[in-house]
């Protein structure tokens, strides 16, 4: 049961870290790893799929984004989305590939806003979020076997 209760609490990190709500999954997967709780492949897996499906609130909201821009609460200036929106119509769909980086997963949201097709973004962002999970497993496992 309490792997479970681990793999749940995992995806739901996961699932917010990718949203625009603030939050950190790293550290739930690096302590379930650490703790030897699943299988590696199962952690990563769990882990990438609630952050690949957290990006897709993102792409929601930036579907729309019109709606909510002069909102007070919108988490982005004028300014700065603006800049985004240059930055992705120059470096096109292919820039997904950086939504792995929690300050570049604003580029899911932008996604949206950009009408990417649907198939693409999720294609690019689920490459992009394993790829992060694989990367940070293999560097607790070297760090584990470091510190012996």
């Amino acid at each position: 049961m309490i792997t479970l209760t681990a793999l749940v609490t995992l995806f739901a990190a996961a699932f917010l870290a990718a949203t625009i709500i603030p939050f950190q999954s790293e550290a739930v997967f690096v302590a379930l790893q650490l703790g030897n709780v699943s299988g590696l492949v199962l952690l990563v897996a769990i882990a990438s799929l609630g952050n690949t499906l957290g990006a897709f609130v993102n792409y929601a909201i930036g579907m729309r984004v019109e709606t909510y821009r002069d909102k007070r609460w919108f988490p982005m200036r004028p300014d700065q989305l603006e800049r985004t929106q240059g930055w992705f119509r120059r470096y096109g769909v292919w820039s997904l590939l950086l939504s792995w980086a929690p300050v570049l997963g604003w580029f899911t949201l932008v996604a949206g806003i950009m009408r990417t097709p649907l198939w693409q973004f999720a294609l690019l962002v689920s490459i992009a979020k394993t790829g992060r999970y694989a990367v940070l497993a293999w560097v607790t496992s070297h760090a584990m076997a470091l510190a012996g």
